[in-house]
């Protein structure tokens, strides 16, 4: 048997070297500035890894704050905390994308089974193109309160 550990740390130099100060102070601002995140995000930042918390209602938010301070100048990594407390019954989750599958003139939904548990949503069954695969789970992925999903739909021709 072997085994390999990979102890690679990313130490930046020159003008990309910042205090974890000023990290944390590019990073409150990335956030306040971004469009899609919450006023009610918060970031820690220690030894160059920033640690993102809060709750949000939409999946995209919680991205979208990730994406805020991933390239900023001195950030080694990301952990993001950020919790999702959707607004919506889980019951409605499954309507909601059902309606939104129905709606789109690309899919067609007749041959899509939406499985749900909670927030977490599964498609089934079978599509006729990679394209119509991939517009059914953007359409899951939009509906509100949705914060995973498992994409098992076959493409058939």
């Amino acid at each position: 048997m072997k085994g390999i550990a990979e102890d690679l740390e990313v130490s930046p130099i020159g003008v990309h070297k910042h205090s974890d100060t000023e990290i944390a102070a590019a990073a409150v601002n990335a956030l306040k500035w971004h469009v899609w995140v919450p006023n009610n995000i918060q970031a820690t930042v220690e030894d160059g890894w920033v640690t993102l918390g809060g709750s949000v209602k939409w999946g995209y938010e919680r991205t979208s704050a990730e994406d805020a301070v991933s390239f900023l100048p001195g950030v080694k990594g990301i952990s993001n905390d950020i919790s999702l407390k959707p607004s919506v019954k889980p019951a409605a989750i499954k309507d909601a994308i059902k309606s939104a599958l129905k709606r789109d003139a690309e899919i067609d939904a007749e041959n899509i089974d939406v499985l749900t548990d909670g927030g977490k949503v599964t498609l089934a069954g079978s599509v006729s193109s990679w394209d119509e695969r991939e517009e059914a789970a953007s359409a899951a992925w939009n509906a509100p309160g949705v914060y995973e999903v498992a994409n098992d739909l076959v493409v058939s021709s």
